[in-house]
């Protein structure tokens, strides 16, 4: 059990090491255009971080929980992981560098699961619990397909996103820029397409509304509160409200003189950076809570007929059994608490880089990236996948310089980036697999 609390423990500081890591996430753009003070946006960053805990589910947090097999390990390998993550997470912090904390989370925990499979069955086959050969490399969920033709899983998703979700924040971005870039012009056209688009995304949100009958676990006696407060319902009014805003925007944005546009779009700098904020408290905080039932889970499986309290009573969801998850309130709610108090710590080294050095963003550059960057996030998670907030907030940053031109983006800058990107998960997997053979000498 001590050594079940110190996992929690550190699983906890790295949560809030990933706060004060990614803060810039969110604040170097509005801190880059001057909308807020620095103390300002790490505030209105951190209050959205944790505000995310009313909105967001566990769908990511089931995905990291299962990077490993849970009944193949021991809480050690989940140690060695989380220790590997805080290590690669401070250095890259100090050298500036905005590396994914998710990534350097689930390289550390593949990275551990590997070594012990290695230590205990060598690299020969050996026979699992269900009668068949296995070998080490199998420890590790790379691959799943999803369920009824649904969305995959696996860490090869996750690394093949290391790449899409750049991308897509870039290209997101990109057409928002084109998008707001027309709506300037004195046109007919650009007007009909925004209400067109306004028609469409009240259609389509409507469509993906999840009725009250379909509701596991209503959270109001409420039917209308119940449907209007589900956390599925949230993201998509969520969606739907920040299109319809920029929406309303471009209609009015030919009608207005440079010193008015420049004024709205620094206030809806205010509503991008809460949009991404709450992105990035969703998506990176479930991480944690993944790792946490993971090693409640391999307790469990470790220590047959263990009682257990019930503040630490964890199940991970199984589709195929038709198993439910279930997880403490305290988890996620302590999990939210600490990246918003290290937000609220800031990152300046990685403000710097990613406020000015990518490419010159202003307020309009900064509206179009986060809104992409809030969208990606949102739809990712709606998928389960847990992303790199890092790498989509700089795609999106990239994508709004290659509006203005090819050369307004410092490419030298983004090269580097994208080496530390491509680094994170094979060192934190090596570091891991070292860490976990250092432990297991003395645990």
């Amino acid at each position: 059990m001590t050594l079940l609390i110190i996992i929690i423990v550190l699983a906890l500081i790295f949560d809030y090491i990933n706060g004060f890591h990614d803060a810039a996430n969110a604040i170097a753009t509005v801190v880059a255009t001057k909308v807020l003070t620095p103390f300002q946006a790490v505030l209105w960053a951190a209050f959205f971080n944790f505000l995310a805990y009313w909105v967001f589910g566990f769908g990511v947090a089931d995905t990291v929980a299962k990077t490993a097999h849970t009944m193949e390990i021991n809480l050690v390998v989940i140690l060695a992981g989380v220790i590997a993550a805080i290590c690669w997470n401070l250095l890259t912090w100090w050298l500036g560098i905005p590396s994914s904390s998710s990534h350097t989370l689930i390289g550390g925990f593949a990275g551990a699961a590997v070594a012990h499979a290695i230590a205990v069955h060598g690299f020969s086959g050996y026979i699992g619990e269900d009668g068949a050969t296995h070998y080490w490399y199998e420890i590790v969920s790379w691959y799943k397909a999803g369920k009824d033709g649904g969305m995959p899983s696996g860490v090869l998703i996750i690394i093949a996103f290391i790449v899409l979700a750049p991308l897509l924040g870039a290209f997101a971005s990109y057409l928002i820029s084109i998008w707001l870039l027309n709506a300037s012009r004195k046109s007919i056209w650009p007007k009909i397409f925004t209400v067109a688009l306004m028609i469409a995304t009240v259609w389509l949100v409507s469509r993906l509304m999840v009725p009250y009958a379909e509701i596991d676990k209503p959270r109001f006696e409420s039917h209308f509160w119940s449907v209007a407060f589900d956390p599925h319902n949230i993201k998509w009014f969520l969606v739907a409200f920040i299109i319809l805003t920029v929406s309303a925007f471009c209609l009015i944005f030919s009608s207005l003189n440079l010193h008015q546009a420049d004024a709205a779009l620094k206030k809806m700098q205010l509503l991008s950076s809460a949009a991404f904020s709450l992105g990035h408290g969703g998506n990176d905080s479930q991480k944690v809570m993944g790792i946490i039932a993971a090693a409640v889970a391999v307790f469990i499986h470790t220590n047959p007929g263990v009682h257990m309290d019930s503040w630490l009573d964890v199940v991970l969801p199984n589709d195929d059994l038709g198993i439910k998850g279930v997880m403490p309130g305290w988890i996620p709610l302590a999990c939210y608490s600490a990246i918003a108090a290290g937000t609220l710590s800031g990152g300046w080294k990685i403000v710097k880089t990613m406020g000015s050095k990518i490419t010159k963003v202003t307020s309009f550059e900064g509206v179009a990236a986060e809104t992409a960057g809030a969208l990606t996030l949102y739809f990712t998670e709606h998928l389960k996948i847990p992303v790199s907030t890092t790498h989509t907030i700089t795609g999106s940053i990239i994508g709004v310089g290659l509006t203005k031109r090819v050369s307004a983006v410092r490419w030298g800058v983004t090269v580097s980036l994208i080496w530390a990107w491509i680094l994170t998960i094979p060192i934190s997997a090596i570091l891991a697999g070292l860490v976990y053979f250092i432990l297991s000498v003395f645990i």
